[in-house]
Formats: structure tokens, C-alpha cells, sequence
């Protein structure tokens, strides 16, 4: 009888977590629809089954290894729902590395789900271990067929054949997170995405079939500056200050191209609006991989970029990025990328912060320093990190109303304020470039863009939410521009750079 009960214990501990799995999966947001294809729900019993299984076995304790399993489960949906708060899309699978990250650099992360809701998931976990290392304990009869080991191997056989069936008849995604969440569910639909990441992308580069056309000695210079959460907030507020961006409302007026920026992130995930500037490729063409594609370069994907194709004719090719050079695997993924040189934080005075991070000032000057020692052409590719979020965790200074804005700001709004503060420190870097490519001897173009809009909800909620798009231009130390606004895509911005770039080669030779 022992042995039947603890085979018994085993089966409806697995029946009971996964009737726990489909009501966590109903405190989702978006939540998914229970009508699915049934090859969706045997993705989803499948994967729940195999888990559990597989942590009982280890384990020996099937209540302990369905509660963990169901917990752990609980803590992917309130990432989710942190995640589609803040970023307006839903957690996938290619997010599964940013809990590495949140370890590492805890700030970036952690406070979108909140510092409460973290250290109550630890403290629960703590307490779920405790309570079942002591409360449940593992049978004398554990590993026989006719008891735990039976019961279990007959839940891992079940799970896998679920897994089989349901991944031989699953609908195609979309990579459209909401849609395929609101098709598949949760689980299934992380299973997909995991799937499709093992195949390389096949999206071509514009920079695969570009020859070079000048010698070393007639390239301008290019400087490219990806300014963190950059856009003209005064569309969000009349009473913002108008001269907050000066600088830039100058630079854009003498622009030879300027306007507004389609870019595939929102709020955060960088590396899309960088990686779509960089390789000339749109989201679209990359599948899966447009949630992270720097995860298919360090994996071996080769890609053309405008830094490989920039060295194949002669340039020096440098990133300034203020933030250590592991984060995203940039260290693994530039060099494939075509850069010479990564200078990240470990190059800055810590003291050159502004906020948490290396102010814009310290990048302005760092970019200004590599011009000065530049012997042939060169481009600088760099990322800032000022103005990165969380915003909340900043407080407003004395004086900040009144240098930012002609008239106060709605209630909850003090997020703007930090913004702008920022904001103003951007357009003062953008000062120090202008400055800079002035006095260069060699013809030099500036692109600036940025790379999403902030994450400010309340501000949103207040003022209205923004369409998500950015402004960019494209200047040149040579003159000739007031060139027309024309709006486009991330994707499109490199090519439009070697265009104004063949422009101010021409005109320096005449």
C-alpha cells in the first residue's frame, strides 16, 4: 500500500500543479484566451508535466517540485505583466537572459517590477524550499518502479508525448508577442519562440554588396550618436522651455537630413534600434531574432554593417558606450560586427556621472579626444546611457521647474522633470560635437538619433503617450543643408548617413 500511495502521490501532485499552472497563466496581462488549438494546451500540459517530473525526480518530494515548479511560473507572469506595463509588450523567450542581467546590473531592472514584489518573490522562494526540504519527506521506497519512480517516469512519459503531439501540429507564429500570446498561451508560446531562435537568420545586408569608391585620404569623418531614450519631449507639454533643445533645433536647421525616426523598441531593448542602424536590416526580415538579434552574432551569424563596410575602405572604426562592455554581449558581438575598439565605462572617470550613470558631457568629451588623435578616417559609433531609466528612482532638484519649464507640469510628472534635466544635457553633448567637427581639418558628418522613447507611465497617463517615434538628423562640417525632413526607418538611417557622407566628399574635393 505504500508503494501505491507514494506512485498515487506522485500523479495527482502532477494533476494538481498543472490545474494550478492554468489559473497563473489567468493573472497574465494581456491574459490569454482559454479557447486555443488544442496542440497549444499540449505544449502547455507538456511542458508543465516535464518539468515538474524532472525536478521530482531529482528532488524526491512531488509537492515540493509542484509547488516550485508552479512558482516558478508565477514569477514569469509578474515579469510579464512588469515588462507589458513598461514596455508594452509581453515577456518572450529571448528575454530569458535578463535574469542574468538583473543580477548583474539590478537597477536596470528590478525596479520596473518593483523592489517589494522582488524581495517578496525571494522571501517566498526562501520559505518554499524551507518548508518543503522539512515538511515533505522523501519515501523509503523512492526509486521503486511500483511507487515514486514509477508515478513520476510515468508523468515525464506523458509530458513528453504531450510535447511531441503538440509540437508536431502547432500553428505558425507571428513573432507579433500579443498576438501569439492571445493564440498559443504562455508556455506554448515561449516554446515556439524557443524553437525558432535555432534558426539563423537569413535577412540580407544592405552592406554586404557596397565597394568602397573613395581613397582614406578624401573620407569624411563620421560621428554617430545613439542618445539614449533622445526625443523631443516638448510635444508631450506646451510649458516645456523651448530652448531645452536648442542646440539641436540649430543643428537640425542646417541639417541635410532631418525628421522623424521609426525605431523598433519601446521604452527599452536598445540593442533593436542599434543592431537596425548598424546592419541596414529591418525588424520584419529577422523573425524571432528581432528581439535580441546580438544573440545570433555571438552565436556565429555573420552580418555586414556600416562599421565593416566603413574598415573595408580605409576607416579606424570606434563604439563609446559608458556601461560595461559585457552587457548585451557587445564585447563578443562588436568585433564581429567590424569595430576596431569598444571604449566602455572602465575608459570614464566615475566622477563624470550625471545621475547613475556616465553623464553625456564625459561622452561628448571622450568622442572629441579620439577625433584629436585621428590620423585617417574614422567613425565613432556611440551609445549613451544619461538618460537611461528607471527615471522614478531620481529625485527633482531645487531649481528644476524653473530652468525646464515655462509653467509647472501636471501632477505626476516628475519623471518628465528628470527627463528633461537629462534632455538638456543631451543637447550640450550634441553643443560639444558641433563645436568639434567645426574645427576638424577633415570634412566630418554628425547622425544623431535616438534609440526609443522613456518609459514614463504616469507621465503618459497625464500628458498623453507618444506614437513611439524619435527624430534623428544628419549635419555636416562642410554646410549645405537645410535639407527637407524626411521621416524613415531605423534601418534606413545608415544608408541615408553614406549618402550626405558621398555629398560632403564631393563638395570638399571641388
Amino acid at each position: 500500500m505504500a508503494l501505491e500511495g507514494a506512485f498515487g502521490t506522485a500523479l495527482f501532485a502532477a494533476l494538481a500543479g498543472l490545474a494550478a499552472s492554468a489559473g497563473i497563466e489567468r493573472l497574465m496581462r494581456p491574459c490569454p484566451p482559454l479557447a486555443r488549438p488544442w496542440a497549444a494546451w499540449a505544449l502547455h500540459a507538456g511542458l508543465w508535466l516535464v518539468d515538474y517530473a524532472l525536478t521530482a525526480l531529482v528532488l524526491g518530494r512531488p509537492w515540493f517540485a509542484a509547488a516550485g515548479v508552479s512558482a516558478f511560473l508565477l514569477l514569469l507572469v509578474m515579469v510579464n505583466n512588469a515588462k507589458f506595463a513598461s514596455l508594452r509588450e509581453p515577456f518572450v523567450f529571448q528575454d530569458y537572459e535578463y535574469f542574468t542581467d538583473a543580477i548583474r546590473h539590478p537597477r536596470l531592472y528590478i525596479p520596473f517590477l518593483g523592489w517589494w514584489k522582488f524581495f517578496a518573490a525571494v522571501a517566498g522562494f526562501v520559505l518554499a524550499v524551507t518548508v518543503g526540504l522539512w515538511g515533505e519527506t522523501v519515501p523509503a521506497e523512492r526509486f521503486a518502479w511500483s511507487g515514486q519512480s514509477g508515478g513520476l517516469c510515468l508523468v515525464l512519459l506523458s509530458g513528453a508525448l504531450l510535447l511531441f503531439a503538440g509540437n508536431l501540429a502547432r500553428p505558425a507564429v507571428s513573432f507579433a508577442p500579443e498576438h501569439d500570446l492571445h493564440k498559443f498561451g504562455f508556455l506554448a508560446s515561449l516554446w515556439c519562440y524557443a524553437l525558432a531562435e535555432r534558426t539563423r537568420p537569413a535577412a540580407p545586408s544592405p552592406f554586404t554588396s557596397l565597394h568602397a569608391n573613395s581613397t582614406p585620404a578624401e573620407l569624411p569623418h563620421l560621428v554617430a550618436v545613439q542618445s539614449e531614450s533622445f526625443f523631443d519631449a516638448r510635444t508631450l507639454f506646451s510649458g516645456i522651455r523651448p530652448e531645452l533643445l536648442a542646440e539641436y533645433d540649430r543643428l537640425k536647421s542646417e541639417a541635410s537630413a532631418c525628421g522623424r525616426l521609426t525605431v523598433p523598441a519601446w521604452g527599452a531593448n536598445t540593442v533593436r534600434t542599434e543592431f537596425a542602424f548598424l546592419s541596414g536590416i529591418g525588424a520584419g526580415s529577422l523573425g524571432v531574432h528581432k528581439f535580441n538579434p546580438y544573440r545570433a552574432v555571438a552565436a556565429g551569424w555573420d552580418v555586414a554593417t556600416l562599421a565593416s563596410f566603413l574598415k573595408r575602405q580605409g576607416y579606424r572604426t570606434v563604439c563609446v558606450h559608458p556601461y560595461p562592455a559585457s552587457f548585451y554581449q557587445r564585447d563578443r558581438v562588436y568585433p564581429r560586427l567590424g569595430f576596431d575598439e569598444f571604449i566602455d565605462i572602465g575608459s570614464f572617470d566615475l566622477a563624470a556621472r550625471s545621475g547613475p550613470y556616465i553623464g553625456d558631457a564625459a561622452v561628448a568629451d571622450k568622442i572629441t579626444e579620439i577625433l584629436s588623435c585621428a590620423r585617417g578616417p574614422l567613425f565613432v559609433f556611440a551609445i549613451t546611457m544619461e538618460n537611461h531609466g528607471p527615471l522614478h528612482l531620481e529625485q527633482v532638484q531645487a531649481g528644476d521647474l524653473a530652468a525646464l519649464y515655462t509653467e509647472p507640469p501636471p501632477a505626476g510628472c516628475d519623471d518628465l522633470t528628470i527627463y528633461l534635466r537629462h534632455l538638456r544635457n543631451a543637447d550640450r553633448m550634441a553643443a560639444t560635437l558641433r563645436r568639434a567637427l567645426t574645427a576638424c581639418a577633415r570634412p566630418a558628418a554628425l547622425c544623431w538619433y535616438g534609440d526609443h522613447v522613456p518609459i514614463m507611465p504616469s507621465v503618459y497617463a497625464a500628458l498623453g503617450t507618444p506614437d513611439g517615434e524619435v527624430e534623428y538628423f544628419i549635419w555636416s562640417n562642410q554646410g549645405g543643408g537645410c535639407g527637407a525632413g524626411a521621416a524613415l526607418d531605423a534601418s534606413d538611417l545608415a544608408a541615408s548617413c553614406l549618402r550626405v557622407m558621398r555629398s560632403v566628399d564631393s563638395e570638399s574635393r571641388q
